[in-house]
């Protein structure tokens, strides 16, 4: 299948109809692939995404904001490790949130995210985002205590209202030159459980494992529907969410890879040719240097 099919498989520009049970955690495009020619793929994809930076970079024009959502264990430490390791840090920053601090809840949902966002020329990978405000917090309620809010505003549309916010800012963040690709790891509950017991049995993962990991399974249906309200709610064509097939690792990373040379391709990107100033220095410094043979 073709790349621009494939993404079109996955890709929710228009949330009003979507519904998660149309999305198949185990689907693999068509592709049956052995694993040497998939790490061939991704290894192709990174490179591309490699040189696309090196151009992002020189213009200076362009944000780039890689948002990656998903269950625990559906994958997203490894699609960062492996999607975006040939990326040059000096124009990459990669930001994991966790549970926020004391300074973080003395502000609005939205303050610590950004502070991360990234500068023109650079691209920031999200590992979690703002939307666990309406992920977590709709699942637990009771975090909604913590964030200090006046209580006349946590109200039964307070989740609703903060997905309309969240959209809203995206829509602002595109309007300045930030483009935002959004990715869910649809990961089965089948799956998920083969990969606790994998962490629980293999003395290396275990420090990846936490008791309360197994505790959260107890709520996956709401959050599976907290997912498909803050998809429906916030996927236009500006800021689309690609629901990412996440039972097969190796399948997920080439959707991914594939999404962000996508976006990049489409901003044309090229290196500035230099001005008529830059020019005559350039000429003049090859003069010099030309000289010295």
């Amino acid at each position: 299948m073709k790349l621009d099919k494939l993404l079109k498989r996955y890709r929710v520009s228009d949330g009003r109809n979507f519904s998660l049970k149309d999305h198949d955690p185990a689907d693999q495009g068509g592709m049956k692939l052995e694993r040497e020619a998939a790490d061939a793929l991704l290894t192709a994809g990174t490179k591309r995404l490699a040189e696309l930076q090196d151009k992002l970079y020189a213009q200076d024009r362009w944000g780039v904001l890689c948002i990656i959502q998903a269950m625990d264990a559906a994958g997203k430490d490894g699609t960062v490790k492996h999607v975006f390791s040939g990326l040059n840090p000096l124009g990459c920053e990669v930001t994991p949130f966790k549970t926020p601090s004391a300074a973080e809840l003395d502000h609005d949902f939205l303050w610590r995210h950004v502070q991360a966002l990234p500068a023109r020329g650079h691209i920031s990978i999200h590992n979690r985002s703002w939307y666990e405000e309406v992920l977590i917090a709709r699942v637990h309620p009771n975090i909604l205590v913590g964030q200090k809010l006046p209580p006349h505003l946590v109200t039964k549309h307070i989740y609703d209202e903060r997905l309309e916010d969240i959209a809203h800012f995206e829509r602002y963040l595109s309007r300045q030159g930030m483009v935002i690709q959004k990715f869910f790891l649809h990961v089965s509950k089948e799956e998920q459980r083969r990969r606790f017991l994998a962490r629980i049995k293999e003395p290396g993962k275990n420090w990846k494992f936490t008791a309360g990991d197994v505790t959260e399974r107890a709520h996956w249906d709401a959050y599976q529907s907290a997912y498909q309200k803050a998809i429906r709610a916030t996927a236009s064509e500006t800021t689309p969410w690609y629901v990412v097939p996440a039972d097969q690792k190796w399948f997920t990373r080439l959707v991914v890879v594939g999404a962000m040379v996508d976006a990049l391709e489409k901003l044309e990107l090229r290196y500035p040719d230099p001005d008529p100033a830059k020019a005559a220095q350039l000429a003049a410094a090859k003069r010099i240097l030309e000289e010295e043979e």
